[in-house]
Order: structure tokens, then C-alpha cells, then sequence
């Protein structure tokens, strides 16, 4: 292994660890080699599974580290021989958050979030809190499912409550994972009647649970780049989610997305961003743009990562995104976006096409 003092190291959590699932490694290698093609300028140390040394070859500026285990093994033995990094994870049993530590702790500066601004973001509990009456979110309680099953009978009374408000429109509520990712395990309940302990097969006995009311409305995020405090938005971003009772899924998205409500949506985006110290890099926002009268979109929550988003981003933006969060000069950069682009998870792979 070698490196430099002016080296970038760079990793993605999937592809350096040695990851199978053709489905999540076809995101996860769009974003990688999206962010290796920004840095092209930069001495760069990649950190990959030794499956992809015939890959990487082709990169000049590129010096290849093959390791044969997991990330957060290797990083722990090897962190403290660098000096600065830029990486891609996700929040899935609190790689993001655990990352980001090491690599704190080990002295490296970071182009990322910092591990204090992961946990709130990851925390759909503590992000609410966090960001507060900053900005328009929907009601969010949390709990925990008890090996006694007292969460049911604790979701349907909070159910009754909320419907009580307005006993003229039908409520639904949201179930998803205190700490998730791309609506894994996201449950709609359209009727309480539903809520079963069937969710026990989702949710495992002991795991905590954010309760969600469910606003109608079109699905959407912001991209945007943040340093020390400020945030500016890219992007605003179409989603194409597919939600039902038993699951949701995040299966791609299209920039840029036109909105009535544009400028809204990016003075949400900024404001939470701005709400949570700590911030910095590409991080995502999702919100939904509502059909009711009381608020144009409402925030669901932020992620302090690198988003899929990216990779579209990489196509059309007229400036480098990786650059300039490298440089941190994001109150001097001009943000334009030079045409549209659609990203679809389609089987195992995830298409990128111009339109």
C-alpha cells in the first residue's frame, strides 16, 4: 500500500467490500466511478475488492488499494496512514455513521458529513426533532416493537388520535425502520384495520419504528452541497417510488424536475440542511409535494451521503460537483444543469439515458 500526503482516499462501502448482489452493486459502481471521474484532477488512493483490479487499471491518477475483506475492517487498520477522504456509504446497519467515526478518530479530514451530523440525519426520530418547526414535516412518533406486542395497540391509539383531528378525511399512516435506506421496509397503512403482527416478520422484535402520517402528494429531493453551515441546491429531482402495503421501493429518478412550487422546495431543502451542525459534501434531501392546502411540500427526511441522484447529476451539470465540494468554494460556483437525465433500476442494472 502507498500513498501521499496530497492523495484523496476513496472508497464505496459495496464495491470495496466485496459486495454480490448485482442489484445493489450496479448503483453502487455508478457512483463510485462517477466520483473517481470527478477527481480526475486529484491524486486519488481507491480502496476496492480485489475483483475489480482489472477494472481500475484504466484510471492514471488512480492508485489501487485491493484488499480481500470488509471496509470497516480494513479502515480500522489502515485509516491513520491518510490524511483526507471522500466516500460513499449508506446508512444500512450504521455503515455511514461507524465510517465516518473511524475515520474521525483517525485523524483524516473528511469531505463528507461528520459522524455527529450522520446520527441525526440517519435518525428519523432525531432529525425531527432536530430540525423542528423549521420547516413543514409530518407528525412522527417513535417506538419501539416489544416482544409483547403492546406496539400495536400503542400504533392504533396514536391512529384514533391523529384521526380524531379530522374525523371527515381517511387517515394513513407511514411504518418505516428508524434507520433506513432507498424506502426499505417502508409499510403503508391505508386502513388500521390492516395493522397486523405481521409486521413482526419486517420490523424484528426489539427494533425501533418511526410512525408517519401519510401526505398525499408527488414524490421528490433536492440535491445539494454543503460546507460549513451553508447549503446551496443543485437540483430539484423527480423519484419514482413504488409504495404499497407490504413494502416501498426507490426505483430511480429524472432531472431536472420542473415544480410550480421550485423555489419552496429548494428554501425547505436549505433550511433542514442548515438545521443539522455538521452537514457537509453532496447530501439529499426528500420531500413530498402535497395536495392539501396547508403546506406546498413537506420535509420527510435528509441524507448525509452521497445520493443515486449523483450520478445523473455527473451528466448534466455545468460544473464539478466533487471538485467543489473538494475545494469548498460552493458560494463561488455557478449551478446550472446543461439538458435532463433519467436514472431506472431496471432488473440488476441501473440505466442512465440523456433525454
Amino acid at each position: 500500500m502507498t500513498n501521499s500526503n496530497e492523495s484523496i482516499l476513496v472508497f464505496e462501502y459495496f464495491t470495496a467490500s466485496g459486495e454480490k448482489d448485482k442489484s445493489i452493486i450496479s448503483e453502487a459502481e455508478a457512483l463510485l466511478f462517477a466520483l473517481i471521474d470527478d477527481l480526475k484532477d486529484y491524486a486519488l488512493d481507491v480502496v476496492l475488492n480485489e475483483s475489480y483490479e482489472d477494472v481500475i487499471k484504466e484510471y492514471e491518477n488512480v492508485n489501487p488499494i485491493l484488499i480481500d475483506t470488509d471496509i470497516i475492517s480494513w479502515l480500522k487498520d489502515n485509516a491513520a496512514n491518510f490524511k483526507r477522504a471522500i466516500f460513499i456509504a449508506a446508512e444500512n446497519d450504521n455503515n455511514l455513521y461507524n465510517i465516518t467515526k473511524i475515520l474521525e478518530d483517525s485523524g483524516v479530514s473528511i469531505y463528507t458529513s461528520s459522524s455527529d451530523a450522520c446520527l441525526t440525519a440517519s435518525d428519523k426520530s432525531l432529525s425531527y426533532e432536530t430540525i423542528g418547526n423549521t420547516v413543514p414535516q409530518p407528525r412522527t412518533f417513535r417506538m419501539k416493537i416489544d416482544p409483547k406486542g403492546y406496539w400495536k395497540r400503542a400504533i392504533e391509539n396514536l391512529y384514533d388520535k391523529w384521526q380524531a383531528e379530522d374525523p371527515l378525511t381517511p387517515l394513513k399512516i407511514i411504518i418505516k425502520p428508524l434507520i433506513g435506506v432507498d424506502c426499505e421496509n417502508v409499510v403503508l397503512i391505508e386502513d388500521i384495520n390492516d395493522l397486523s403482527y405481521d409486521l413482526e416478520e419486517i420490523f424484528e422484535k426489539g427494533s425501533r419504528i418511526v410512525v408517519q402520517e401519510f401526505i398525499e402528494g408527488e414524490d421528490v429531493s433536492v440535491s445539494l452541497i454543503c460546507h460549513e453551515g451553508t447549503a446551496v441546491p443543485i437540483s430539484l429531482n423527480k423519484q419514482f417510488v413504488e409504495l404499497d402495503k407490504n413494502n416501498g421501493t426507490y426505483v430511480g429518478g429524472k432531472i431536472p424536475y420542473e415544480s410550480e412550487v421550485k423555489d419552496e422546495l429548494f428554501d425547505i431543502a436549505k433550511k433542514a440542511c442548515e438545521s443539522i451542525e455538521g452537514l457537509n459534501g453532496f447530501v439529499g434531501v426528500d420531500l413530498i409535494v402535497s395536495d392539501d392546502d396547508i403546506y406546498p411540500a413537506y420535509l420527510l427526511e435528509v441524507n448525509s451521503r452521497f445520493t443515486t441522484p449523483y450520478v445523473g447529476l455527473k451528466q448534466i451539470a455545468t460544473f464539478n460537483i466533487a471538485k467543489t465540494i473538494i475545494e469548498g468554494n460552493i458560494d463561488e460556483v455557478e449551478v446550472s444543469l446543461d439538458g435532463k437525465v433519467e436514472f431506472i433500476k431496471e432488473n440488476d442494472d441501473l440505466i442512465i439515458r440523456r433525454l
